[in-house]
């Protein structure tokens, strides 16, 4: 759609949408995810428009999750959102080759740590109690996806600290520890990425990652066998809900 075929008057769609949808088709067959748009006194010109108007189409792009805006550099293609489904029996590598995607975890840090607070309370064990500390890196397509941190009883599984160094940690414990894993509940929030987070996942920091705490338990005894909070880009990621 050129600055020739919008259509104004009465009756007629609102000229920033007709803008929006224009931009919108030229981000899917002309661009990839990184490039960046015209800038806004181009993209004004080119539509005959003020930047007001403008402005307000791009608006409808970025709250649609197609751009980014960095002040003082521009308007840059996001890569498309990812559909994460969470629920009772939820297996990221599963999940992720059913769309067709390819996947990659690897371990970040692996440690034997007291358990403290949150950790102590939401597996039922006293404080102090020695647990595994797993901080993984999950890619999608060799790009980073998501961030998590995993704390388990020591004294249940210690073939994890011992044996485990990646792909699925899930597959690993009905494998080698011969226990079945439910997710009992998962905790959704906004956040402001941390510094690591934000280097590990490629992310500016001035977007909000989504932060999901969920508690795994075994399907048998219903024990608490798992706490782990894991952090996607919220740019990327679109977190549904199957219960």
């Amino acid at each position: 759609m050129s600055a020739l075929m919008i259509q104004r008057g009465e009756g007629s769609v609102p000229v920033y949408k007709q803008i929006s949808e224009s931009l919108r088709q030229e981000i899917q067959n002309l661009y990839k995810a990184g490039d960046q748009l015209p800038s806004e006194a181009e993209l004004a010109n080119r539509y005959n428009v003020n930047r007001h108007t403008l402005r307000r189409a791009v608006d409808e792009l970025v709250n649609d999750g197609l751009v980014v805006r960095h002040h003082g550099k521009g308007v840059f293609v996001l890569a498309p959102t990812f559909n994460y489904v969470i629920g009772p029996n939820t297996r990221f590598t599963e999940n992720v080759e059913s769309l067709g995607g390819s996947t990659h975890s690897k371990v970040l840090r692996k440690q034997i740590i007291p358990a403290r607070g949150g950790v102590s309370e939401q597996l039922n064990i006293e404080e102090g109690a020695q647990v595994i500390f797993l901080e993984t890196l999950r890619e999608v397509d060799g790009k980073p996806f998501c961030v998590s941190a995993h704390f388990l009883p020591f004294s249940r599984f210690p073939e994890v600290f011992e044996r485990y160094n990646g792909n699925s940690l899930h597959t690993f414990l009905e494998k080698n520890c011969s226990v079945g894993i439910t997710r009992q509940e998962s905790l959704i929030s906004a956040v402001t990425p941390l510094a690591d987070d934000a280097a590990l996942l490629n992310m500016p920091r001035n977007l909000p990652a989504l932060r999901v705490k969920s508690i795994n338990v075994e399907t048998d005894s219903q024990i608490p066998i798992e706490y782990v909070v894991t952090r996607f880009r919220g740019d990327a990621t679109q977190l549904s809900i199957k219960p």
